[in-house]
């Protein structure tokens, strides 16, 4: 028997090596694969979209948020890999019934490097993660020489979602992703996921704002609606798995904050 603690706090005791994992997370999915976990990955949601022979060949076990319990008892899992905040806290106390649930709790990048040692760990594939967090360590390193000595913090807002718009407060993982680019987001004063308005934005004045790709898909039309409202605000579209998914996504997400840096300077 061999014990962990998860990032919710929560003793995850597993009885040997797993060998079947369900995971419900899909930057932690693709984290999976990236590790060699090809055979032990046994269901996945119908969010992990990457990579791509998973999302077509492996078993989908529903959604993120609604998860369908039957069919993950049927995949006979030993071990269940979930997140705090992208799953439902109900739904992850039930499935604690069906096997040993391991739960990530991502707001930093100090958080989603622990998240892939942790996983590394319970996995037996601690040398595959470590090269992970080294290559994502030595380009993050890279991202803060190229964002010092920069006069003036360029002060931005970051769009998730329309009608109503969603902004990203200063304890999420995309606001810890913002200012890895040495970038200030102006809504840092505020919490999770809130909701703003036209007024909000005219308030704020942002020198850049950031329309996701994800979960909104933010398209061009986009801009020329905001733009009428904010004509001294640089408005771009932006990919948002780079700053939201956490885990391996996160080597070419520095490469992507490098060429935006270089972009906007």
């Amino acid at each position: 028997m061999h014990s962990y603690t998860d990032q919710i706090q929560q003793e995850v005791r597993l009885q040997m090596m797993p060998k079947r994992i369900v995971s419900l997370v899909p930057s932690q999915t693709e984290f999976l694969a990236a590790i060699g976990l090809d055979e032990e990955v046994v269901g996945i949601t119908k969010f992990c979209v990457h990579p791509t022979h998973w999302f077509r060949n492996k078993q989908r076990v529903g959604g993120t948020k609604q998860v369908h319990l039957e069919k993950v008892r049927a995949l006979q899992p030993d071990l269940i890999i979930a997140n705090k905040e992208e799953n439902v806290r109900e739904q992850v106390q039930a499935l604690a019934d069906i096997a040993p649930v391991w739960t990530s709790d991502i707001n930093t990048v100090s958080d989603a490097l622990h998240m892939m040692e942790a996983i590394g760990n319970l996995t037996g594939k601690q040398a595959e993660a470590a090269i992970i967090i080294k290559t994502i360590t030595d380009k993050r390193i890279v991202l803060q020489q190229q964002s010092a000595g920069k006069t003036r913090p360029l002060r931005v807002a970051y769009l998730i979602w329309k009608d109503p718009y969603m902004t990203v407060g200063g304890d999420s993982f995309i606001d810890a992703m913002l200012r890895e680019c040495g970038w200030q987001n102006v809504y840092a004063d505020r919490k999770r996921y809130p909701q703003i308005n036209i007024a909000d934005l005219q308030a704020a004045a942002p020198d850049r704002l950031f329309l996701s790709s994800e979960p909104y898909p933010f398209k061009q039309q986009h801009i020329d609606e905001l733009q009428q409202f904010l004509p001294d605000t640089v408005i771009q579209l932006v990919d948002g798995e780079m700053f939201s998914w956490y885990g391996s996504r996160m080597i070419p997400a520095f490469d992507y904050f490098l060429e935006m840096q270089q972009q906007l300077t």
